[in-house]
C-alpha cells in the first residue's frame, strides 16, 4: 500500500505536521552543534540539522539559517564577531544537543543551560563543544539570502579541524562511526549509522 499526498494535500496539513513531514521526506541529516560567541563574551550554541559540503578548495561548508524576521543568536553572533564553530554530535550527548533548540534568551548560555561545555583552542574566538570528538574552525565568508522562502545560506571557511587519531584513514577519509557521530531525520528523530561498504572511486 503506498500513500501519495499532493502538493494541495501538503499545503492543507496542520502547520506543525506539515513541517515534520517535510523535515524528515528529505531524509537522513548531517547535524551539529555550532557555536558562537558575541562582542561581549556571551556564548551561544545551538544545534542545526542542515551541514552541506560546498567545496574542499578553499574548504568550505555551510548551513541554512531561518528567517531573521525574530532575533536569531547565532546569525548575529557569527557576522559580528565573523567566527564559528562545528561540532559533531555522538549518542552521549544528543539529548542536550536538541535541547539547545530551545528559544533562551540572549543572556542565557545554551552551555550553561544544557550542561554542555565550552572550549576554547589556540586563540580561536568561538567556542567549541569540549564534549564533542569532531570539531571545526569556522571563518565565516558569504551569506546567500534565498529569495523564495527568505532563509539564509552561511557559508565558512574551515581554519582548523580536531578530531581522534584513529579516525583519520590512510586516504584521507574521517571514520565517522569511529567517532560515534549521529544522524537524524525530522525535527526530533536522531540515528546512530552502520557503514555498509566504503565503494571505489566511480569510472566509466
Amino acid at each position: 500500500m503506498t500513500t501519495t499526498l499532493t502538493y494541495l494535500e501538503i499545503m492543507e496539513m496542520e502547520q506543525r505536521k506539515r513541517a515534520q513531514l517535510i523535515n524528515s521526506i528529505s531524509g537522513f541529516r548531517s547535524t551539529a552543534l555550532i557555536g558562537s560567541i558575541d562582542e561581549a563574551g556571551q556564548t551561544n550554541v545551538a544545534i542545526f540539522s542542515s551541514i552541506v559540503h560546498i567545496g574542499s578548495n578553499p574548504p568550505l561548508l555551510s548551513f541554512i539559517m531561518r528567517p531573521d524576521s525574530v532575533e536569531r543568536h547565532t546569525l548575529s553572533n557569527i557576522t559580528s564577531t565573523g567566527y564559528y564553530t562545528i561540532n559533531h554530535i555522538h549518542k552521549n550527548i544528543y539529548e542536550q544537543a536538541h535541547q539547545t533548540s530551545a528559544r533562551y534568551p540572549k543572556l542565557v548560555s545554551e552551555f550553561d543551560a544544557t550542561g554542555l561545555t565550552p572550549e576554547y583552542k589556540n586563540e580561536f574566538v568561538a567556542p567549541f563543544v569540549k564534549e564533542s570528538q569532531i570539531q571545526i574552525a569556522m571563518e565565516f565568508k558569504e551569506r546567500v539570502t534565498i529569495e523564495i522562502n527568505q532563509t539564509s545560506m552561511l557559508i565558512g571557511e574551515i581554519k582548523a579541524v580536531y578530531f581522534p587519531s584513529n579516525c583519520l584513514e590512510l586516504d584521507g577519509f574521517i571514520n565517522l562511526e569511529k567517532a560515534g557521530t549521529i544522524t537524524s531525520a525530522g525535527l526530533d528523530s536522531y540515528h546512530t549509522t552502520q557503514v555498509l561498504q566504503r565503494l571505489e572511486y566511480a569510472k566509466p
